[in-house]
């Protein structure tokens, strides 16, 4: 019986790193002397969101800055936030909404599908929900397979997971 090799692309965030990050950001926040006096903060939505608000959108891009250097601090990955636009907010603030992703979405899991089909080596990619299994006889060719996908920008955060042989 021959056997089968293979593993998964998944795409998924440390929740509690993005939640050591946001408090990060708030206690700098707190304490810089070109924020005082201002409204700025940012908030964690059910788990999937930030929203941040500030006065204006200076200071947002500001709020914005220290966030990412937090969670590139942290180990999360930028790509793995999705930023919506600028709001206008009660008060003469603003507020941005901030995604947080968790799975690969259906067309990004299609595209790496194709793209995997399309370098012709000898492995098959099936969808799994909000992961991608890649499974193939040889080892040496599910490497290059991570090789490739590691080589290409698909503007989503992904890990290789669960290399298992068969």
């Amino acid at each position: 019986m021959a056997k089968s090799n293979s593993f998964d692309i998944v795409s998924k965030t440390d929740l509690n790193e993005v939640r050591n990050a946001v408090n990060q950001t708030v206690k700098e926040v707190r304490q810089r002397f070109d924020f005082k006096g201002s409204c700025s903060n940012v908030d964690i939505e059910e788990g999937t969101a930030l929203v941040l608000h500030s006065d204006d959108d200076y200071k947002l891009r500001s709020l914005t800055e220290i966030l990412e250097q937090k969670l590139v601090k942290r180990g999360v990955s930028l790509k793995a936030l999705s930023p919506g636009k600028v709001e206008p907010a009660a008060g003469g603030s603003v507020r941005q909404t901030v995604s947080i992703q968790q799975g690969i979405p259906t067309e990004k899991a299609k595209e790496i599908s194709k793209f995997i089909r399309d370098t012709k080596l000898k492995v098959q990619a099936s969808i799994q929900g909000d992961t991608v299994r890649v499974s193939g006889k040889d080892r040496d060719v599910l490497q290059q397979v991570i090789a490739l996908l590691r080589e290409k920008d698909f503007q989503i955060d992904m890990q290789f997971t669960n290399y298992r042989s068969q």
